[in-house]
């Protein structure tokens, strides 16, 4: 079993920040890469940002400049650093991990529970 839990959510004023942290547990051999998604209602999941093992990021274009996100390999953690933060940053924001349970074996996808995050105007 894996398990991803995420924490630090919230409720903030428009302008505010947020940080963000994930930590994958359970049998694990590697971990690939990890990052954040977000779904608003009515809305598809959409890419925030994502790290891989060798710190190569990828930033959702709505969030480049003000998301920052980084990752700590020996705890098995990512972490998302959100300034400037917008009304329309409210979602509820997931955690991915992609990863291998065991040495030469397939890669997985698993997902937190999410966390919400809203911004009030």
């Amino acid at each position: 079993q894996v398990q991803l839990m995420e924490s630090g959510g919230g409720l903030v004023q428009a302008g505010g920040s947020l940080r963000l942290s994930c930590t994958a547990s359970g049998s694990i051999f590697s971990i690939n890469a990890m990052g954040w998604y977000r779904q608003a209602p009515g809305n598809q999941r959409e890419l925030v940002a994502t790290i891989t093992s060798g710190g190569s990021t990828n930033i959702g274009d709505s969030v480049k400049g003000r998301f920052t996100i980084s990752g700590d390999n020996p705890k098995k953690t990512v972490y998302l650093q959100m300034i400037s933060l917008k009304p329309e940053d409210t979602a509820v924001y997931y955690c991915n991990a992609v990863l291998k349970r065991r040495s030469g074996g397939y890669e997985y996808e698993y997902w937190g529970q999410g966390t919400q995050v809203t911004v009030s105007s």
